[in-house]
């Protein structure tokens, strides 16, 4: 049991080692079959590829330490303002994202 799960470990490591290294592949596959056609732009390499990869994620993803994304306290201290508000409150709530958010809705007096 305890092999299997060894194993297991491993080839789940292989494998995610193995999409890290494609993934410039791909983005060259795309740049190049791209950029030049489109703007004129010329070829990239692998390694300009990794390059362009990892300065995006500098410029637009950042380094995280844990999870990507937004904390994940928001939902708790939301419950925890729901439970405090009264039946009025919460409908007034529901309303205000309703007129934000939702689009109308198509009354039957509203057809022709």
């Amino acid at each position: 049991m305890r092999r299997h799960r060894v194993l297991k470990i491993i080839g789940i490591a292989i494998l995610a080692v193995l999409c890290i290294a494609a993934f410039p592949f791909f983005v060259k596959w795309l740049w190049n079959w791209l950029m030049p056609a489109l703007f004129g732009w010329r070829l990239i390499t692998y390694w300009q590829a990794l390059g362009i990869l990892v300065l995006c994620k500098i410029l637009f993803g950042g380094f995280h330490a844990g999870r990507p994304g937004p904390p994940r306290h928001w939902r708790r201290r939301m419950f925890e303002r729901w439970e405090k508000m009264t039946p009025e409150e919460r409908e007034k709530f529901r309303q205000g994202l309703e007129s934000r958010w939702c689009p109308p809705r198509a009354t039957s007096e509203s057809k022709p």
